[in-house]
């Protein structure tokens, strides 16, 4: 019953379609998001003379045990530049219920990364993930952080303020 929920889940939001994404790319962390791998999504330039929003696009369970999420992100240009960003995201309520989209346990996040951006250089960008997630205290991250069942990065057309 529980794989069905998940089903239905993953179809509702692949058949939502929103005309404003020209890139997204998902992949499965298979329920755990281990520090030592990196989530690397490669895409070839779009429209250099436009303007886009990148978002993460983060699906989780009840097995993911914070309220919070911390990433760092980079952006590698073809010409070896790099921009590196660490983000904290909420992922609960203060009363631990989750935010995002979806019925049952699993809940999907759509997190705002850069806004109004130009892919000015031609080539290939790649956009990385890495889990930070940290316990109180502690200066080892979470080396399991569970709960964790995809991450994707999708790029929509910035839409233009009348």
């Amino acid at each position: 019953m529980r794989n069905f929920f998940v089903a239905l889940n993953i179809l509702v939001v692949f058949s939502s379609c929103d005309s404003n994404v020209v890139w997204s790319e998902t992949q499965s962390m298979e329920g755990v998001w281990n520090k030592d791998r990196d989530v690397v999504f490669t895409l070839e330039a779009p429209d250099s003379l436009q303007k886009f929003n990148i978002f993460i696009n983060l699906r989780n369970t009840n097995e993911y045990p914070f309220n919070n999420l911390f990433l760092i992100a980079a952006i590698e240009f073809p010409h070896g530049k790099t921009i590196t960003d660490t983000l904290e995201y909420k992922m609960a309520y203060p009363n631990g219920e989750w935010m995002g989209e979806g019925i049952g346990s699993v809940k999907e996040n759509k997190l705002w990364f850069r806004e109004n951006i130009r892919f000015s250089e031609s080539g290939n960008y790649n956009i990385i993930l890495t889990q930070a997630v940290r316990n109180n205290g502690e200066t080892e991250g979470v080396s399991q952080l569970p709960g964790i069942t995809d991450v994707g990065i999708s790029i929509e057309q910035a839409t233009q303020s009348p």
